[in-house]
């Protein structure tokens, strides 16, 4: 079975995609990571969470920049930390 980890349904979340498995959309995610948190700490306070639907949010908000146009800085890189080199490599 393949898993889309970022889904969107009306009648979740009021239609604002979210990660799978989770309460957590893709927006308060990248609120999360502007304000400094890094991987470790979103899965240390939100267990239900994995490192490949972590990925696949950031890669969801880069694709649909036009949403999440705060989180970019003047680079075009989401703000705040991101994976890590091994944390890519799980994914």
């Amino acid at each position: 079975m393949t898993i889309k980890w970022v889904k969107s349904d009306p009648l979740v979340m009021n239609g604002e995609p979210f990660v799978y498995g989770t309460r957590l959309t893709v927006r308060r995610l990248l609120e999360l990571r502007a304000s400094g948190y890094d991987v470790q700490q979103l899965m240390t306070e939100m267990p239900e969470l994995r490192v490949v639907g972590i990925a696949r949010a950031y890669e969801f908000a880069a694709a649909n920049r036009e949403h999440y146009s705060e989180f970019f800085d003047g680079n075009g890189q989401l703000r705040g930390p991101g994976l890590t080199p091994a944390e890519a490599a799980l994914v």
